[in-house]
């Protein structure tokens, strides 16, 4: 069965792109439009109350197959083809392509050229923005806003390392379906991280599991080398070293660094073995 998450079909409506695959009263092209909010959340029912599956960040595109009266769109990410409904509010049609991505953990927008002013928002690594022009120490954007340089780069800049991405985020406090610096889940600490280097890489730990990187069959911590993932039913973990992993989790409720054998220990004793170690390089 194709996954919901990944598949926009429901029994009264699919994709155009679906037709002749699924099942469903009416197919649509759906329309393209842009995030427009530093974070939207996408949701699994179409209410604040819904269980939050993940979050959309400023600039991505989303394709839209259905609108409700009550403000709400119901769409997939172009990104990595998560479905589900976002607040309509935060979407527009699409303008200019992006030119830069932010950087920094998270960032100020401030409406002038001074960081004496009171910011206008506040921009998660991973949104992205159109720069106009530059100002001194500041990158403007077709909004007027003016983000500081060191935070912005260009649309195509790769992070060297994810796991050093990965770790700036220890602290974060731990959100299910979040992935900015102002609450992040475990699989969203690796998609944005793997992104940041340029990794394309799907949202949830099931998907990250069956998709990524190439299997290992050693947990000893002697064995593992920066960069591998190790799995738990889902759960992911960054490996730092050989000692050590980096990851978002419910016990601490934050992104933690932890002895590597401990975490597995503290794990196993809920009744979660490790059930995969995949290397990326």
């Amino acid at each position: 069965m194709d996954d919901p998450r990944l598949t926009p079909a429901r029994g009264d409506l699919a994709a155009k792109y679906l037709e002749g695959k699924v099942k469903a009263e009416r197919f649509v092209a759906g329309e393209t439009l842009e995030v427009t909010d530093a974070i939207v959340p996408l949701r699994e029912r179409p209410s604040t109350d819904a269980a939050l599956s993940t979050q959309a960040l400023k600039g991505e595109r989303v394709t839209v197959y259905d609108r409700n009266a009550e403000g709400w769109a119901w769409g997939q990410l172009d990104s990595d083809g998560y479905v589900g409904w976002l607040p309509d509010s935060g979407l527009a049609k699409p303008g200019a392509a992006p030119t830069h991505k932010i950087t920094a953990i998270r960032t100020f927008a401030f409406p002038g050229p001074s960081i004496k002013l009171p910011p206008v928002e506040t921009l998660p690594m991973g949104a992205m923005v159109v720069v106009t022009r530059e100002d001194g120490v500041f990158a403007v954007t077709r909004e007027g806003w003016y983000l500081p340089k060191p935070h912005v780069a260009v649309i195509d800049y790769r992070e060297p390392d994810f796991v050093t991405v990965a770790e700036r985020f220890v602290g974060t406090p731990y959100l299910w379906g979040g992935k900015s610096s102002f609450g992040i889940d475990c699989s969203g600490l690796v998609q944005i991280a793997l992104n940041a280097t340029g990794t394309p890489c799907l949202r949830d730990s099931d998907m990250q599991q069956d998709s990524l990187g190439r299997p290992l069959y050693a947990a000893e911590s002697g064995k593992l080398q920066r960069g591998d993932l190790i799995f738990w039913k889902g759960h992911v973990a960054i490996v730092r070293d050989a000692l050590t992993i980096v990851h978002a989790n419910a016990h601490h409720m934050a992104t933690a660094i932890e002895n590597t054998q401990e975490a597995i220990a503290r794990i196993n004793a809920t009744g979660l073995e490790v059930v995969a170690i995949k290397g990326l390089t």
